[in-house]
């Protein structure tokens, strides 16, 4: 029997992607920063949408299947609005990210997985306000984001491979190659970026798949949409850097891959750690990420 449901005291409640428009175009949003989280399961969301709110974004969505009980332990349940929506299908992202680009031109918008974290350069003393108004005074719209896989340290105490306090990462594994379009003509600063457990585990991941890099913190334009694969339509957008000097970067620090390994039927069996000789434990900073060199802090000191 599922759990009846607790929203928070001005949590609203959507029951489609649809009306959650509708509302918000009765009922603009106001200002952001936005974040989307889109819950597959029910794994450290709590925590998840608990980190965003310590970085300072203003209104947080939780898209989440039926079947996935709300949290009631939210640090503000105030800013957070549901979103029911059968997440396990193809295209969820783009379709809740396209749907809020459309209601807040200008404003800027992070989506992520739950058991994900963003991390920006210097953001436990930052707010993710100062770092938007940083990045848009050197005339840049995005912060091209990579996603780190995170892993507990032993999978027979964590079988889910989800462990906050034994978090470890891969030190060291990640390249870039050149991004070309259809007709096979190299794109201007864009790579594609590898690395962590699709890289390690490539056998169990869909090439597709295999991609770190994400354009998932930008500024909502008209006409701007996201794509499958986690790119812009607007070229410039998905682009590492600017081209007069070294960009900020930023990292989604995630247990994504990690769960999906151990609980996929075609790779659980032939999982039983993922510690090898380059894992480091994660100390939830970022200027271990910084220098690891999994993230940029560009002109910003």
């Amino acid at each position: 029997m599922r759990r009846a449901e607790k929203p928070g005291p001005t949590q609203m409640i959507h029951s489609s992607i649809s009306s959650f428009a509708a509302q918000a175009r009765r009922t603009p949003l106001g200002r952001g920063p936005f974040a989307i989280v889109i819950a597959e399961d029910r794994t450290e969301l709590t925590t998840t949408l608990d980190h965003l709110t310590h970085l300072g974004f203003r209104r947080l969505f939780l898209v989440a299947p039926d079947d996935v009980d709300l949290p009631d332990d939210i640090d503000d349940a105030s800013i957070v609005e549901v979103i029911r929506h059968p997440t396990r299908q193809p295209g969820t992202a783009p379709a809740i990210v396209n749907a809020l680009i459309k209601l807040v031109p200008g404003e800027w918008i992070h989506y992520c997985y739950n058991a994900e974290y963003l991390f920006f350069p210097f953001c436990e003393q930052r707010r993710i306000g100062e770092a938007i108004a940083f990045v848009m005074e050197e005339r840049r719209n995005v912060v091209p984001t990579f996603v780190i896989d995170l892993y507990a340290e032993d999978l027979t105490r964590y079988t889910d491979a989800v462990s906050l306090e034994t978090a470890h990462l891969d030190s060291s594994g990640y390249y870039a190659e050149t991004r070309r379009n259809a007709d096979d003509e190299v794109l201007d600063r864009q790579l594609n970026f590898y690395g962590g457990l699709r890289w390690r585990f490539e056998e169990h991941v869909p090439a597709p798949k295999r991609r770190i890099d994400r354009s998932s913190l930008f500024q909502a334009m008209p006409g701007l949409t996201l794509n499958d694969d986690h790119t812009l339509s607007d070229p410039e957008m998905n682009t590492y850097t600017c081209p007069w000097h070294h960009s900020m970067s930023a990292t989604v620090c995630s247990f994504r891959v990690a769960k999906a390994l151990r609980s996929n039927p075609g790779s659980r069996h032939d999982v039983d750690s993922f510690r090898w000789h380059k894992s480091t434990r994660f100390f939830w900073s970022s200027q271990q990420l910084m220098e690891l060199g999994l993230m940029e802090p560009g002109q910003w000191f």
